[in-house]
């Protein structure tokens, strides 16, 4: 991976490259910023940069042993940290570590650079489970990190949202960060830098990433896709500078194109107050991994959001794809001064009540409830 393969994010890039320059690299950076950013991506190619044995000026070389087993995420002395679920009928006592899932990793990654959560647990046998950083994987990159470096030079320890750790293993990452193994270099890659123990952030250099700008996408899509000029100005506006966003509405078969389906059928059979079909309609989402649940509430949101706006008649105030703007030509005049916070309010209580491992059908059943009132507003 290297910087070149960044779409944007030339000021944060040229900050890196001036640490290694300077030889004042920090021994624990945070990235962070909004998804898909690039965030994760620039971190590879850091942890490139610094492994590489003939790097230049501007990046590295690509072409040197380093390079070539960086290409397979093969480097011994790069070492990656990133969420896990504990797989159904394993025993009471295992605790699962990321080289139990290393293969499956290596898959996403291979795939290339820009990726979400979402995406990784598709990899995993997840069935309603919370992924997490358990406290046997701090005490494997203890192990790993007390090595020396097999190749001679840094040791890249590349932690992918640090804000899923758990209690122990948050603490006993903090020692590591209090007092860090020699040459080693801790890139920690964070969506939700809040959650983390100020403790943590206070021992680490954050580095915050802008949004990509519209130019940045389009010229991505248009170089790296092949994409014709005017879908490609259409989706970099869709993708509100998220570039897994952009690539999400490439895909034929996507989840939101699902996420749609459902939301229609929600309003249509609250608007019709068939409450028979919307029972059923909730015991159908009801059997959704609580993951995904909370990514279809978080899209009704935008899209509540969205046909309020478009009721002013202002497109570059919008950001939907065409088919959730066709469906909004009808729609929008039922999301209202006099509706949308109640509306919004409401998912935002369902997406509360999932994450608390509340019952999935009262939820859902209580949220189509709710939109029958607010909906004849």
């Amino acid at each position: 991976m290297q910087f070149k393969e960044v779409i944007g994010q030339e000021k944060v890039k040229a900050r890196l490259r001036q640490m290694v320059a300077d030889g004042r690299v920090p021994h624990a950076l945070l990235f962070c910023g909004p998804y898909g950013c690039g965030k994760m991506a620039t971190a590879f190619a850091f942890a490139s940069y610094l492994l590489c044995q003939t790097r230049s000026d501007e990046d590295s070389c690509g072409q040197c042993r380093q390079c070539s087993m960086l290409r397979k995420w093969e480097h011994p002395d790069l070492h990656f940290t990133f969420p896990v679920i504990k797989p159904k009928g394993t025993p009471a006592d295992y605790k699962p570590a990321s080289d139990d899932f290393i293969q499956d990793w290596h898959k996403l990654l291979n795939k290339g650079p820009y990726f979400t959560l979402q995406q990784w647990m598709e990899y995993l046998p997840v069935e309603n489970q919370q992924s997490i950083i358990t406290v046997a994987e701090s005490d494997a990159l203890a192990r790993k990190l007390s090595l020396s470096s097999s190749q001679g030079g840094y040791k890249v320890s590349l932690i992918w949202l640090p804000e899923k750790m758990n209690a122990q293993a948050a603490n006993k990452i903090l020692k590591l960060l209090e007092e860090p193994p020699k040459q080693t270099v801790f890139i920690l890659v964070s969506e939700q830098p809040e959650l983390l123990l100020d403790t943590i952030i206070s021992r680490t250099q954050r580095i915050d990433f802008q949004r990509l700008t519209e130019d940045d996408i389009y010229h991505a899509l248009v170089e790296r896709r092949a994409i014709d000029e005017e879908q490609a100005r259409r989706v970099a506006h869709i993708a509100t500078g998220d570039w897994s966003k952009a690539l999400e509405e490439l895909d034929a078969g996507n989840e939101n194109k699902q996420f749609l389906d459902l939301f229609i059928m929600l309003m249509r059979l609250a608007y019709s107050r068939n409450v028979k079909e919307l029972k059923r309609w909730s015991d159908n989402v009801a059997t959704m991994g609580r993951e995904r649940q909370r990514r279809m509430l978080n899209y009704f949101l935008r899209l509540i959001r969205e046909n309020f706006m478009y009721n002013f008649r202002r497109p570059e105030l919008n950001y939907m794809t065409v088919e959730e703007e066709n469906f909004a030509r009808n729609f929008a005049r039922f999301v209202n001064e006099r509706n949308v916070i109640e509306l919004s309010d409401k998912i935002q209580l369902a997406i509360r009540d999932i994450g608390q491992n509340a019952n999935a059908k009262i939820v859902f059943f209580d949220l189509a409830l709710n939109t029958i009132i607010e909906i004849r507003k």
